[in-house]
């Protein structure tokens, strides 16, 4: 038994005989995974009885209008941000922030696991640039890559495991009370992979920001007589997110006919721009590919621990380990997403979440960003079908790239005005890397001590939930040459001049087209793909090598 200090014995009896009246045995299902079947087995929806729109007829009138192009027209830009980019979820305030007058936004702290929102280009260095088209500017060209939306947890994570611990510790008997009280009666309620209600929605407002943006360049489909290809994985949820992205672009049932999806199988040895680690081996190594993984968990050794201390005096039957912390953390965030709200949320401090985001930005950069020595190999397929269709030569070189495919103008096409192509987080990050947008991390490589906000990556801005990296292309009149380009981040603008020999500082984040074409090329010859994911050397963590293998 613990005592306070100054307090007599009597008096520490009666606040514990107090603390332990409120215990609540947990029942013996407490832990234990649940799920619901939906639909029934055994039904389908009957097109017989309930004919679709084309039977039944009577459309009334049609017409169409010009297509939208608020890239150009619209005085302001829609910025995702508010409650708007974590509609309908709900989102409560951190433990012990009760009462501030001052509201902090957890979802901003949750890495890969936030939902997406509008980041502003002053966050690396251009505070004047807009996603709009620049006056006198008109956009001829966008090229999207974008990640599918909020999904369940992989099937091993963190959460199943922490689920786990509870339904084992139920056998030996479990007692919670206090902010751990509804442990007591919790279920472990998500499924494994596959998006979630909310995570369909993000894909598909992100098609209907993307029509009312770009709307325009479909005249040019319509002149040249054929319909766009857009890409995705053979998972589930990339093909869910591809459909819901067309839905939102094109309408339902419209999509259906109106786009062609192109699912790409992703699946061990088999070349993938959009799952690159299935033929990259040291995609797979720990001493290589995970070094972000690794400082992370050290990290979270001593991140954590006056809210482990907290929470472990109000549960009796198991102690809680740093690891998890971040396991009711990553509940927090999944729960939210899958169900609307967690309990779990109100666990943690707003230092926690702040720590929580570090955890992630320190996985991803040294996992997928500039300190892992295999991310732009990783990321050199998008990068050589970006640059491939910029200039309307299929893609040349040894990486990733599945060649039966990027060379096939069916399943390859170099004459579109609009590109999508859906993928994971990781491969957008990698993406990123090989691209060279070293503005994006901009400082010292992180600390694997504590978060010096020193550098300028942070996950939640770069990695989340429906993330996506935009490249347009411009006409740009007041401009010489007048064919620009340049590159945006969920919204923000980045800056190339730094990286890119041959561009000049510019307030909108411009460049000459032919300048950056040329740069890339250059960069796309320097990453070795056959060195950085199949040779035998050493690397040390904390170092930042612009996701480049070392050489000895």
């Amino acid at each position: 038994m613990q005592f306070v200090p100054g307090l007599p014995t009597a008096a520490v009896l009666l606040a514990l005989l107090a603390r332990f009246s409120d215990a609540a045995t947990a029942a013996s299902y407490a832990g234990s995974a649940i799920s619901n079947l939906y639909p029934p087995t055994g039904t389908s929806a009957d097109h017989e009885l309930f004919p679709p729109e084309t039977k039944v007829g009577f459309w009334g009138e049609t017409p169409t209008g010009v297509q939208p192009a608020a890239i150009e027209t619209a005085p302001a830009y829609p910025d995702n941000l508010g409650q708007a980019n974590q509609f309908p979820l709900v989102a409560p305030q951190p433990y012990g922030h009760a009462g501030s007058s001052e509201k902090f936004d957890i979802t901003k702290y949750w890495g890969n696991l936030s939902p997406w929102y509008s980041v502003s280009s002053a966050d690396y260095g251009l505070p004047n640039a807009n996603p709009l088209a620049p006056e006198d500017c008109t956009v001829t060209q966008v090229h999207l890559l974008y990640r599918h939306g909020a999904r369940y947890p992989t099937a091993s994570a963190a959460p199943a495991e922490f689920a786990a611990k509870i339904a084992n510790a139920t056998a030996t008997g479990l007692e919670v009370y206090g902010d751990l009280a509804f442990l007591s009666d919790w279920t472990y309620k998500l499924g494994a992979e596959v998006l979630t209600p909310f995570g369909r929605s993000q894909n598909f407002l992100l098609g209907i920001q993307y029509r009312q943006l770009y709307g325009h360049l479909l005249n040019n489909f319509t002149e040249a007589g054929t319909i766009p290809v857009f890409r995705t994985e053979s998972q589930d949820r990339m093909v869910k997110t591809a459909e819901n992205f067309a839905a939102g672009f094109f309408g339902v049932p419209e999509y259906l006919d109106q786009v062609n999806i192109e699912i790409v199988v992703e699946s061990g040895g088999v070349n993938n721009s959009g799952a690159p680690y299935e033929v990259c081996n040291n995609s797979n190594a720990a001493d290589k590919a995970y070094i972000g993984s690794s400082l992370a968990s050290d990290f979270s050794t001593n991140a954590f621990n006056a809210t482990l201390a907290r929470l472990n005096a109000q549960i009796s039957g198991l102690t809680f380990a740093p690891s998890d912390a971040i396991a009711m953390l990553q509940l927090c965030g999944y729960e939210t997403h899958a169900l609307g709200y967690s309990a779990f949320c109100e666990l943690f401090s707003q230092e926690d979440f702040l720590n929580y985001e570090y955890y992630y930005d320190l996985v991803f950069y040294y996992n997928n960003g500039p300190g892992s020595p295999v991310s732009a190999a990783q990321g050199k397929a998008y990068l050589q079908e970006f640059v491939a269709r910029f200039t309307g030569e299929y893609p040349k070189g040894w990486s990733a790239i599945n060649r039966t495919m990027d060379n096939s103008p069916i399943y390859f096409p170099l004459n579109q005005s609009i590109y999508a192509d859906a993928t994971h987080e990781v491969v957008v990050l990698d993406t990123l890397t090989a691209f060279n947008l070293t503005a994006l991390f901009r400082g010292p490589p992180l600390s694997s001590t504590e978060n010096r906000h020193q550098n300028s990556f942070v996950a939640n801005k770069v990695v989340p939930f429906a993330t996506h990296f935009t490249a347009q292309v411009l006409e740009c009149p007041s401009y010489q040459p007048t064919k620009q380009i340049r590159f945006l981040v969920n919204d923000a603008v980045i800056p190339v001049a730094d990286s890119y020999p041959g561009c000049p500082a510019d307030s909108h984040g411009l460049c000459a087209f032919d300048n950056v074409v040329s740069v890339l090329q250059d960069r796309i010859d320097e990453i070795d793909f056959d060195h950085d994911c199949f040779a035998d050397y050493d690397v040390e963590p904390g170092v930042n090598y612009n996701g480049r293998a070392p050489r000895s």
